[in-house]
């Protein structure tokens, strides 16, 4: 049995797509109230999808929590042949999960043509009954990186954590260093390093990504994007520059910015951030799969 890997430009018209109004309705409703212990529980657990309607502010929005397992992407099918999802939102938070079914997920978004955020779902109530609303304060960490990359359009809040490191064996994750490895597992981990690099590149990401990704291992923090990061590797596509409340907002595409040599500017400035690329700490256990 074949073991399982996890880590967890120009103008747009002002007639953008419908998943581009979509995205400015689920970004008109962005709350900025913390659910930090709810939002940790949920991501503990395999990946859950809901659908949530927000009207009459908003198209509404796939909320999708929770650790991707071999079951994610079957439960994705189910959950899809309830609704029209061509075009909608996803928003993310997440500890990651299994490699190879988050490429399998991801790819069913990229076929949808979904737009993809990091966020956090919470339902207020009031006298006018129940209203659904997105924390930014969320998490997609690990393999979830990779499932903000399949959307056609990708946006992340400032206050959102993006967060990467290498793939592992899911069984030996907690004992990294000290567990043994024989030839067919490299062999195996080789083989879905490629095919991460080859759905990297499918879904319009950078080398960079895999490079930031790849240099960070499983017995060390998580590394954190950013901002300009974020946009380096292509996780951020679009930027909001029009009032919120216009329903025809114009949308700024920011072009990938050219690729430096990050890696040779990380050994010259040797600050304790950078150092991690080469070296050595822990990650959490929520990014990777039992």
């Amino acid at each position: 049995m074949l073991a399982r890997w996890t880590t967890t430009r120009a103008w747009m018209l002002l007639s953008a797509p419908s998943r581009c109004i979509a995205l400015l309705g689920l970004l008109a409703v962005l709350g900025g109230s913390a659910y930090a212990d709810v939002a940790l529980e949920g991501r503990k657990l395999p990946m859950k999808f809901s659908w949530v309607d927000c009207q009459p502010n908003c198209r509404g929005w796939v909320s999708a929590v929770g650790i991707v397992t071999a079951d994610t992407p079957g439960a994705f099918d189910d959950f899809a042949r309830d609704y029209q999802l061509q075009g909608e939102t996803v928003v993310l938070d997440s500890s990651g999960g299994s490699v190879n079914d988050s490429i399998a997920l991801g790819r069913r978004f990229r076929k949808l043509g979904m737009v993809t955020t990091v966020g956090v779902t919470v339902l207020t109530h009031s006298a006018h009954g129940k209203r659904a609303n997105v924390s930014p304060e969320a998490h997609c960490e690990s393999m979830c990186v990779f499932l903000l990359l399949s959307g056609k359009l990708r946006w992340v809040p400032e206050q959102a954590h993006v967060r990467v490191h290498q793939i592992w064996m899911g069984d030996r994750a907690d004992h990294a260093r000290a567990a043994s490895y024989s030839a067919d597992d490299l062999t195996i981990v080789e083989r879905d390093i490629g095919r991460l690099a080859k759905y990297t590149f499918d879904m319009g990401g950078t080398g960079d990504l895999l490079a930031l990704s790849l240099n960070v291992p499983p017995w060390e923090a998580l590394y954190e994007l950013s901002r300009e990061e974020l946009r380096l590797t292509n996780l951020i596509t679009t930027d909001i520059v029009a009032q919120q409340s216009s329903p025809n907002a114009a949308v700024v595409e920011l072009a990938a910015k050219p690729v430096q040599d990050r890696f040779a500017k990380t050994a010259a400035a040797a600050s304790p951030r950078q150092e991690r690329y080469g070296g050595t700490a822990k990650s959490t256990r929520g990014a990777f799969t039992n």
